[in-house]
C-alpha cells in the first residue's frame, strides 16, 4: 500500500469522499504518514480491517473455530522507569504546562499467536491488521459522521471489573473524575472548531469490556454537532484538524504533545493513530488504542493512560500495565 504524507493525505480523502468512494483510512499520530485505499482494491494478504461491520474478511466464524490456548507473557518496564517519565509529566502539570497529559509506554510480550491469529480472535468493535507491522484492536470510538452530524466519544477511566463495588468505585473516584471533565471539555472545543452546536448527550456512562484476563468497565462519553452541508469536499481537513486525538495527547493540546515527546522517549508510529472506513455516505473511525507493533522478530504492546495533579505513580503504572491484554475469551 502507499504511504501519504499529510498534504497529499488530505486531498486523496478529499477527491474520494467527493467522490463518494468507499476507502479505508489509517493515520499515525504525528500525522506525516497514512495509509488511503479504496476497499474495491485493498489486498486482505496486506491489510486486513473489521472496523464496526464494515470489514474485508468474512470468515471470521470459521477462524474462531480454531482457537488455541493462548501463551502471553509480558515484560514491562520497571517501576522506577516508569517513575521517571511519570515526574516528567507531573514536573509539567504542577508548572501549570498541562492539565491532563496521556502518558504511554512500549511492552515487550511474548505470545503464541502471530498479529494476523491476533486479530483473527480477537473480540473488538475495531480491528486492524498491517502485514509484518502492527495489530490494533480498539473499543474506543475516533468520530462518526452521519447525516451531515459529527460524533464523538472520548473513553476515560479504567478499573478490574473484579473488584469489590468496582462500578462505584470508577464513578466516585476524584481523579477519574477530573480526567474525564477535562477531555470532555478537549473534545467539544476540537469539536467546535469545524462544527456547530457542539452539546453533550451522554455523560460518563459505563461500558464493559472483555478481556484474556478478566473484565474492565471503562467511562466513555458522547458528544454531537452539526457539520456544513459541503463537509464532504473538505473531509480530509476537517480529519486532521481533529488529530492529534485529544483522549490520547490531553490539554492543553499542543502543549502537551510536547510534554509527551519529552516523557516517552519513542516515536508511537500508528499506535494512538488512527483507522476508519467511509461508506460513500457515512464515515466511522477509531483511536488505535489496544496495539501490537511488530519490530523485526519482537512484538511490544503499548499502552498508557491520562496522568493529572491527582494521579498516583503506583495506581497509573497498575493501569498501564492492566491494559496489557488481548480480547480474545
Amino acid at each position: 500500500m502507499k504511504a501519504y504524507a499529510r498534504e497529499d493525505a488530505t486531498a486523496r480523502i478529499n477527491f474520494l469522499a467527493n467522490a463518494r468512494k468507499p476507502f479505508v483510512f489509517i493515520i499515525n499520530y504525528k500525522q506525516d504518514c497514512s495509509y488511503i485505499e479504496e476497499t474495491d482494491v485493498i489486498n486482505p494478504a496486506e491489510l486486513k480491517y473489521n472496523l464496526n461491520g464494515y470489514s474485508n474478511c468474512h470468515n471470521t466464524s470459521i477462524q474462531k473455530k480454531g482457537k488455541k490456548d493462548i501463551f502471553w507473557k509480558t515484560d514491562p518496564i520497571s517501576f522506577d522507569a516508569y517513575k521517571h517519565s511519570f515526574r516528567i509529566v507531573e514536573k509539567h502539570i504542577l508548572a501549570g504546562n498541562s492539565f491532563l497529559t496521556n502518558l504511554t509506554c512500549s511492552t515487550p510480550i511474548s505470545t503464541n499467536l502471530s498479529l494476523k491469529e491476533i486479530f483473527n480472535h480477537s473480540e473488538a468493535p475495531y480491528k486492524v491488521w498491517l502485514k509484518d507491522h502492527f495489530v490494533c484492536f480498539s473499543p474506543e470510538i475516533f468520530v462518526r459522521i452521519k447525516q451531515g452530524a459529527i460524533y464523538s466519544y472520548p473513553m476515560k477511566g479504567t478499573i478490574d471489573a473484579s473488584l469489590p463495588n468496582a462500578r462505584e468505585q470508577l464513578l466516585n473516584d476524584p481523579k477519574e473524575i477530573a480526567e474525564h471533565a477535562t477531555i470532555t471539555d478537549l473534545i467539544r472545543n476540537d469539536l467546535s472548531m469545524i462544527a456547530e452546536e457542539v452539546k453533550v448527550l451522554r455523560y460518563r456512562y459505563v461500558k464493559e469490556i472483555q478481556t484474556n484476563q478478566g473484565l474492565l468497565l471503562q467511562t466513555s462519553t458522547e458528544i454531537c454537532g452539526k457539520l456544513a452541508t459541503n463537509y464532504l469536499s473538505q473531509l480530509g481537513e476537517l480529519l486532521f484538524k481533529l488529530l492529534p486525538a485529544g483522549s490520547i495527547t490531553g490539554a492543553p493540546k499542543y502543549k502537551t504533545t510536547k510534554i509527551i515527546d519529552e516523557a516517552e522517549g519513542n516515536e508511537r508510529g500508528f499506535y494512538t493513530g488512527i483507522v476508519g472506513y467511509f461508506d460513500g455516505e457515512q464515515l466511522d473511525s477509531a483511536v488505535m488504542i489496544r496495539f501490537i507493533e511488530q519490530k523485526e522478530a519482537k512484538l511490544f504492546f503499548k499502552s498508557g493512560g491520562g496522568i493529572t495533579s491527582q494521579s498516583n505513580a503506583e495506581n497509573e503504572y497498575q493501569e498501564m500495565r492492566q491494559k496489557v491484554y488481548v480480547p480474545i475469551y
